[in-house]
């Protein structure tokens, strides 16, 4: 029988560390499992956290033996792990605060609940954001099952930085903000294909926005606000982790780190409420003129 899981405490958990890894789930016990295994397989980074945030309808995903096994396989391996309920829902960006709020990290990876990431993934995001020292750093994901649709017409997309990211004040309508369209589907690996960097090298590129897997430098996260906008959007919306990244691209610049090790599961999404874009009412509020 799968004995009872620890769940540890915020309080203990809450700790200077590295990194730690935070992960909104809900209805996904599979998926989560997937998602653990590659955290687990992760070294290079030792010690780093994981927070698991559960609103599923039932059960939580973590209970899952599967999922409980990756959880104790994680903290074998000497990663802290803290499991919580977050009910009732209120959101997306309200549930991310909540993660960021449970972290006393120097980084935080914000990783969704269906990505698996390959060894060493981890390890270079935090080796980049050290040395380039912006806001945040992430993988796009990779679509498997369209690896032989390629794209050519995304490709354009994909730009250097030729040094350290600066900041970029980025909207919808500019050519900037097309820089998205090279994370869709398999463009990325048709891009590292093509730009064929030699073993164990990464380059930083230029970015709009990255979903899924996004380490950021947790203070640089907080001066751009964070996730506190929740408070200001409607609770079915989507378009929180854009918000917040164009937030900290604004003050501290970010990049995406090329070759990605983060892979999409393509399972359907949770997310089924969707009247809302958090980015554009954040965006919204920020672009109006104030009175004088």
């Amino acid at each position: 029988m799968n004995r009872p899981l620890d769940l540890d405490t915020p309080a203990d958990f809450r700790t200077g560390r590295l990194v730690d890894v935070l992960i909104p789930t809900r209805n996904r016990p599979a998926e989560l499992a997937v998602t653990l295994a590659g955290l687990a397989a992760q070294d290079e980074v030792p010690g780093f956290g994981v927070v698991v945030s559960d609103q599923s309808d039932g059960d939580p995903a973590y209970a899952h033996p599967a999922a409980a096994t990756m959880v104790r396989a994680l903290r074998h391996r000497g990663h802290p792990v803290l499991l919580t309920r977050r009910l009732p829902r209120r959101g997306l960006a309200e549930h991310r605060a909540y993660l960021l709020a449970a972290s006393a990290a120097r980084y935080v990876l914000t990783l969704d609940d269906d990505v698996w990431l390959e060894p060493g993934a981890l390890h270079r995001l935090v080796v980049a954001i050290e040395e380039l020292g912006c806001g945040f750093v992430g993988n796009g994901v990779h679509g498997l099952s369209y690896v032989d649709d390629v794209r050519p017409e995304t490709h354009g997309h994909y730009e250097e930085w030729t040094g350290p990211p600066t900041p970029e004040r980025i909207r919808p309508g500019t050519p900037q903000w097309d820089r998205a369209r090279i994370h869709s589907a398999a463009n990325l690996l048709h891009v590292t294909a093509q730009v064929a960097l030699p073993p164990g090298a990464w380059r930083a590129y230029k970015v709009s926005w990255i979903g899924g897997c996004v380490l950021y430098d947790r203070a640089k996260l907080v001066d751009s606000g964070g996730f506190d906008f929740w408070r200001r959007v409607h609770e079915k919306h989507q378009g929180e982790d854009v918000a917040a990244q164009l937030a900290v691209l604004a003050r501290h610049g970010g990049a995406g780190i090329l070759p990605s090790g983060a892979y999409h599961l393509e399972s359907p999404t949770t997310v089924t409420e969707r009247d809302v874009e958090a980015w554009e009412v954040v965006l919204a509020d920020e672009d109006t003129p104030q009175p004088a």
